[in-house]
């Protein structure tokens, strides 16, 4: 039977760290036993499972475990389950769960990612890169011209902002010492952040990638996320209060040398607006992908909560997205504060915040509404979630 609505109604995080020793599935396991008790469910409860990008070789710890390998694990007798990368950036695993309950295909569904490349880059016997073979996919087009990292890509856009909007390095810190700021008041991210991040520190940083420097780029971290995704027609076997799935969208742009002139993160961000009748007036917080610094600011833009051009006008000084302004961005320390969760983090903390469990970085003003976001390059993904 077909549900009408969506709802997160669990929410769990392993422990995070870099070069962790515990092994990436049962970091999952106990993402995914955090968020059972949080919602009060039992395994047999579960029949479905959905993850990002799916269990991936070659590129050590990115992906080191899929939805079928969980499934076994745990004995899910699973009815619908689905892995693979091939969508519009990490929360659209999200999203394909949310489909799924609403036509009826599963009743609870486990949402997880499970990234490792700290430690697996620590332990190369144990987790090999792949060697030699034809270039994969898009890196055809871009390991000629030595553009290896995603920061060689954000960085032509954050370019733009500097040369044809004046955005400031002083301005761009912001968000890395607003990440840095939260994180401090995040259990989760001591393991990552151990002190505030100041102007002076970020000045100095050496530079990766003009115009971003060490302190705008996430590090490699250990960790697995899980976000319990159930049909509307279920919650009466759920205790935690449950998040709404209000609206979501996403889209991908060209993987090709020939770099489109907006980011994903701007179609992206119209289009959710479409889907609801909630407006940017309405949202008390974000949770903005911040893989790179440079990020945010096309979320800002994109999702109208300013004009294109000036977003780095807008996050001046720090003010408006401290966790005490009008629109606290990243509370938990994102990714750049609290580790490279890729995605799944800002899902899990706008739920922590609009339930109001955000404990010494809890946003103190109304909350009722969050956007999270995931990617916001080539390819990307938002999240409108609301405690109705």
């Amino acid at each position: 039977m077909a549900s009408k609505e969506a709802y997160i109604t669990g929410v769990g995080q392993s422990e995070v760290g870099v070069r962790l020793t515990r092994h990436p599935l049962l970091l999952t396991i106990d993402a995914v036993k955090e968020a059972l008790a949080d919602a009060g469910l039992t395994v047999d409860q579960i029949d479905g499972v959905s993850t990002y990008p799916g269990k991936m070789s070659g590129q050590p710890g990115f992906s080191p475990v899929g939805s079928e390998e969980l499934a076994d694990a745990l004995g899910i007798k699973s009815k619908w389950h689905t892995g693979g990368g091939e969508l519009p950036a990490q929360l659209a695993a999200i999203g394909n769960a949310a489909m799924a309950v609403k036509q009826g295909l599963a009743r609870h569904i486990i949402c997880f990612r499970t990234v490792y490349e700290a430690a697996a880059q620590a332990r190369p016997d144990e987790y090999r890169p792949a060697r030699g073979g034809d270039l994969p996919g898009a890196m055809q087009y871009l390991m000629p011209y030595w553009a290896m990292s995603a920061s060689n890509w954000v960085a032509q856009y954050a370019n733009r902002h500097v040369y044809k909007y004046g955005m400031k390095r002083e301005q761009l810190g912001q968000i890395a010492i607003n990440a840095h700021r939260n994180a401090q008041l995040n259990p989760r991210a001591r393991n990552i952040s151990k002190k505030e991040l100041t102007l002076d520190e970020y000045m100095e940083a050496r530079m990766i990638t003009s115009p971003l420097c060490l302190w705008d780029c996430d590090r490699y971290s250990d960790c697995s996320t899980v976000v319990i995704v159930s049909a509307g027609d279920a919650l009466d076997e759920v205790k935690a209060t449950p998040i709404r799935i209000a609206a979501m969208a996403g889209s991908i742009d060209s993987f090709s040398w020939d770099q489109p002139e907006w980011t994903s993160s701007y179609d992206t961000g119209r289009d959710l607006w479409t889907y609801t009748d909630y407006t940017v007036k309405d949202v008390d917080t974000v949770q903005f992908y911040d893989g790179f610094a440079f990020l945010p600011l096309t979320w800002l833009e994109g999702l109208g909560f300013c004009e294109r051009g000036s977003a780095h006008e807008f996050i001046d000084g720090g003010h408006r997205i401290a966790l005490d302004g009008e629109l606290p961005l990243n509370t938990f320390g994102g990714q750049l504060g609290a580790g490279r969760l890729h995605g799944f983090g800002f899902a899990h903390e706008s739920v922590v915040q609009l339930r109001g469990e955000g404990g010494a970085r809890q946003i103190k003003n109304k909350h009722q509404v969050a956007v999270a976001t995931s990617g916001g390059g080539p390819m990307a993904a938002a999240l409108l979630l609301t405690r109705d």
